[in-house]
């Protein structure tokens, strides 16, 4: 206890630090999968070359560890928190490039407390990794930048690379350099300097993978995440109540303090160029690069279409470092204060699971269900198991269940990478199922009472069974309708 005592004389903020991250570690298996961890985990269990909606980083990073220590829930959620252990450690060392020594401490303290920390270390997602090699990637660019050693441009291209392998976000490291480089009287030259360009170029070349798959599949993935979320942009139907939405999920990501710390400095630099038309210093300049575009530029967005709660993650790793430039030690006190007692509160509700979330996007009770459906199969021998909600559902019991899981693709709708797993749908043809379909918001045990359309559209015979009821405790927590399924018809 005296040396927990005397670390944390010396080092408070560290001890902080530290401290948060043991909480996290701790409450790892309490936490049930979600089902972003069995989606990804999907990936990896089929490896490719990349995949539908997202590169295949975090799928080979979970293959990596479930190969090496099992496939348990466990191994899943310690591959989150050693990634983004990882990320936390480059952050310090990135926001040494900048900040004395109280200040770097200060920025690592404010962004590890954060819940953006804690979802990217407990829940499966490309940002995981993504974040990873994007603060690699600054790391690098600031040595080939302001130290001028010409040998970082490649590995910062490398590292660019691998971002991109890891989520499309990360198409913003090269805009952020481009316009830090543009703005910046200093440095303006390097956009005619060679190394640049080679940069430029490796960072092509890695994300061989992605180009590669997206060719094989007529760049479905690529469409998939521009042409069709960008056509609901294009419309430019004011929708308030998505920004105002947007506003809630980043400040809880990011705290009161933090978020609207990030807010009021960002007014206030933008207020200084436009009236005294004066740049900051490059230094600040290179941070701003890489956290205005993603901050306001999905803040922008989310006036028209939904934005994710995740989507401006990697901005934010140049924004704690801004914002620690300005903000005093009692501030980041406050905010501390704040993410520990709603940290708490998280854990109380991970552990116990008093409020029960109306959503398939819980970890609570898909262990249950596969268990149940596996009974249930035994009832209805010979029979193939699928579900037609999105992915949540498949995805949970492929993890779970040792048979093959399909999802919609049996009604021949889009499957997500469901849809490229080598299904052959006519070797399923007469066969009998099992169609399980979550109902989130259920308000009592009974049927359903109706049979779904497709259905009866894709099977000779469809007979409704009992609902299989998830309890906590003596409270039933969540609810599936099950349905017997005979003779699969192959429809085209």
């Amino acid at each position: 206890m005296n040396i927990i005592h005397n670390f944390y004389k010396q080092h408070p903020f560290l001890a902080i630090l530290f401290a948060f991250q043991l909480f996290r570690l701790l409450l790892l298996p309490f936490f049930g999968m979600m089902p972003q961890d069995a989606y990804y985990d999907f990936y990896g269990e089929h490896l490719a070359w990349s995949y539908f909606d997202h590169p295949g980083m975090i799928g080979y990073l979970l293959r990596l560890f479930t190969t090496i220590f099992g496939k348990h829930v466990f191994v899943i959620k310690l591959a989150d928190f050693t990634v983004t252990s990882l990320t936390l450690f480059a952050f310090y060392k990135l926001a040494g490039c900048f900040l004395p020594k109280q200040k770097q401490n200060l920025a690592l303290v404010l962004i590890g407390s954060t819940f953006l920390v804690s979802i990217l270390s407990t829940i499966s997602t490309p940002d995981v990794p993504l974040l990873l090699f994007w603060t690699l990637s600054l790391i690098a660019l600031y040595h080939a930048v302001f130290r001028q050693q010409k040998l970082y441009w490649l590995l910062a291209g490398l590292l660019m690379g691998l971002a991109f392998d890891s989520k499309y976000t990360a198409v913003l490291l090269q805009i952020g350099l481009i316009l830090f480089l543009i703005f910046s009287n200093q440095y303006r030259k390097l956009l005619l300097s060679g190394w640049l360009w080679l940069c430029l170029l490796v960072s092509v070349l890695v994300t061989f993978p992605v180009f590669y798959w997206n060719y094989q599949h007529h760049f479905a993935s690529f469409l998939f995440q521009s042409a069709n979320r960008t056509g609901d942009i294009a419309k430019f139907q004011l929708k308030p109540k998505l920004f105002l939405g947007t506003i809630g999920t980043q400040l809880f990501l990011l705290l009161p303090v933090a978020f609207f710390g990030l807010v009021a400095l960002t007014f206030k630099t933008i207020k200084k160029v436009l009236v005294k038309w004066q740049l900051p210093t490059d230094p600040i300049l290179f941070l701003l690069c890489f956290f205005l575009p993603a901050f306001l530029g999905f803040f922008l967005i989310s006036l028209f279409y939904w934005v994710k709660i995740n989507w401006m993650m990697p901005s934010y790793i140049t924004g704690f470092i801004f914002l620690a430039i300005f903000i005093s030690r009692k501030s980041v006190r406050i905010n501390v204060w704040i993410a520990a007692v709603l940290h708490l509160a998280f854990a109380i509700e991970v552990i116990f699971y008093p409020v029960q979330i109306k959503s398939d996007d819980t970890w609570f009770g898909w262990k249950q269900l596969a268990n149940r459906v596996e009974i249930l199969q035994k009832t209805y021998p010979n029979t193939f198991i699928f579900s037609a909600d999105g992915y949540k559902t498949s995805a949970e019991l492929s993890f779970f269940l040792p048979q093959k899981i399909y999802a919609q693709n049996i009604f021949h709708q889009p499957a997500l990478q469901f849809d490229y797993v080598g299904d052959n749908m006519l070797l399923l043809a007469g066969k009998n199922a099992l169609f399980v379909d979550s109902d989130p918001g259920f308000k009592n045990t009974d049927k359903h009472g109706t049979i779904p359309p497709e259905l009866k559209l894709y099977f000779e015979d469809v007979q409704e069974l009992n609902p299989i009821i998830i309890k906590n405790g003596n409270a039933n927590a969540r609810k599936f309708w099950v349905y017997y399924c005979v003779g699969y018809k192959v429809r085209k």
